[in-house]
């Protein structure tokens, strides 16, 4: 196959051609970091490029298969990780000024077991200050852009992720999840993202353990290839105490599954989120075909209220707390977001502080309790398709959005519950950016969310849907600049 095709070849293809020694690691890599070279000034995808050690972990890899020793099917195969999660001996910003010649000098979890699992490391992708935003820019260069309209952000906090995946510059990727940041990009690149159940994968190295939003998944653009990397993601680790303390499940036999019988439900737009109407159309065209695959598909709303004001006053408190003392420090090396946020919490109180605290545990029951009735819920993942890379909409379905929490009124409710949740490709807007369906299971669901989108794309597939980059790379340049190389 020409080289195209083999940045576009699924991981567990690739991990078969590995196996019977019929692709070097080193040559795959070769490929990868070439098309990154090429691509990556126009994208910004990656922070940082780790040429070098790729290399060097691609040859090691090569020299096991050789001996028929490959550490599993994730051996030889090359991940980018968010640039939220360290790397030892790899320059780690979190998207940041403070932190820009930052080196990282131990492995976050997910970065170790990538790493023993015999992976070859790309590099670290492009992600907002902190990962607190859904679009991709941060004070350290040119913002992320979307392959599909290069003049699009590509959504964050993943976005690096998201892209990079979606141009064929890897097979898969690390994303996290606080609020959306694997979905949302997920959905606006058009590639697969599960958010899994919190403490599946376990967060470490974290500041804030206990504000319990935060999750570590795969993005992909097949889901038997997300499957592959859970499996090695997941598990527990004493440093993370609320990771689940059981052995993860075979993720890639639960694809095989079906889903006869199982009970879905299909809302729109929770009863009050705005939607862009094609948006509205293309996923409830998709949500009706499970039909065709057995399960039965009711339409109806949740019923809960909309959590938007206490979830605000918990996120923004949060990243406030984490930053205010660096925004005395260097205001200038702050995001005008993050300051908006800043200014916003101030007028919190403490008894608001916890009593938003404890309308996130009722809604986390009422979320329980719907799930009684049902195995799965599908929505719009996102309720637009990816807007201008400079700014938000003003507006969707001629309402007024100035927040960026009015574009996610179908990601951060299950941060809020912690229950796995994935974005899966379902269709195109008239301008041809991609539109993602959702699918939310219960509590530990993982197996089954995963049954159920690979399912979908049996009935649906998507990952032959390539963004038009071979010819549109040249349109955005002005702006554009190389990563770091390490």
């Amino acid at each position: 196959m020409d080289d195209i095709e083999l940045c576009y070849t699924p991981a567990t293809r690739l991990a078969e051609l590995i196996r019977r020694k019929e692709l070097s690691p080193v040559e795959l890599a070769n490929v990868v970091l070439e098309r990154i070279d090429r691509l990556n000034p126009r994208l910004n995808a990656f922070l940082t490029v780790t040429g070098e050690l790729a290399l060097q972990q691609a040859r090691e890899a090569e020299q096991r298969a050789l001996r028929d020793e490959l550490r599993g099917p994730l051996d030889g195969i090359p991940v980018s990780i968010k640039d939220l999660e360290p790397v030892a001996g790899v320059r780690n910003t979190f998207g940041s000024k403070f932190f820009e010649n930052n080196v990282a000098l131990e492995d976050g979890v997910v970065a170790s077991r990538l790493r023993l699992a015999g992976s070859v490391i790309l590099g670290k992708t492009n992600t907002p200050n902190f990962g607190h935003k859904d679009m991709c820019d941060n004070l350290l260069g040119p913002p992320c852009r979307n392959p599909w309209r290069l003049d699009r952000t590509s959504g964050a906090s993943s976005g690096g992720a998201g892209a990079a995946v979606a141009a064929g510059l890897g097979p898969v990727a690390h994303g996290s999840d606080g609020a959306g940041s694997i979905r949302i990009p997920a959905a606006l690149c058009g590639v697969f993202g599960l958010k899994p159940s919190l403490g599946r994968v376990p967060y470490w190295p974290t500041t804030d353990l206990w504000a319990a939003r935060s999750h570590n998944g795969p993005m992909t653009r097949t889901v038997r290839d997300a499957a592959l990397l859970l499996q090695v993601m997941a598990g527990p680790d004493p440093r993370d105490p609320l990771s689940i303390d059981a052995p993860p499940e075979n993720y890639l036999a639960a694809c095989d599954g079906d889903l006869k019988g199982k009970r879905v439900v299909w809302s729109e737009d929770f009863g009050y989120a705005a939607v862009d109407p094609e948006v509205r159309r293309v996923a409830a065209a998709a949500a009706r075909r499970f039909a065709e695959l057995g399960c039965t598909v009711e339409e109806r709303d949740p019923g809960w209220s909309d959590p938007d004001a206490f979830h605000r006053v918990i996120y923004e408190v949060s990243v406030a707390a984490r930053h205010i003392d660096r925004a005395t420090e260097r205001p200038e090396w702050i995001e005008p977001s993050v300051m908006e946020m800043i200014d916003h919490v101030r007028a919190v109180t403490a008894i608001e502080h916890g009593q938003a605290l404890i309308a996130r545990t009722g809604f986390q029951e009422e979320a329980r309790r719907f799930f009684d009735s049902c195995d799965l819920l599908l929505t719009p993942q996102m309720p637009v398709g990816a807007w201008s890379v400079e700014r938000g909409p003003d507006q969707i379905d001629g309402r007024s959005t100035p927040s960026m929490f009015h574009r996610l009124p179908f990601t951060y409710p299950f941060n809020l519950t912690g229950q796995p949740a994935a974005s899966v490709p379902c269709g195109f807007t008239s301008e041809g950016l991609p539109v993602g369906l959702q699918i939310v299971g219960p509590w530990h669901a993982e197996a089954l969310v995963l049954r159920a989108a690979a399912a979908f794309e049996a009935l649906q597939p998507w990952a032959q849907q390539r963004p038009p980059l071979e010819a549109a790379t040249e349109e955005v340049g002005a702006s554009s600049a190389p990563a770091f190389r390490s």
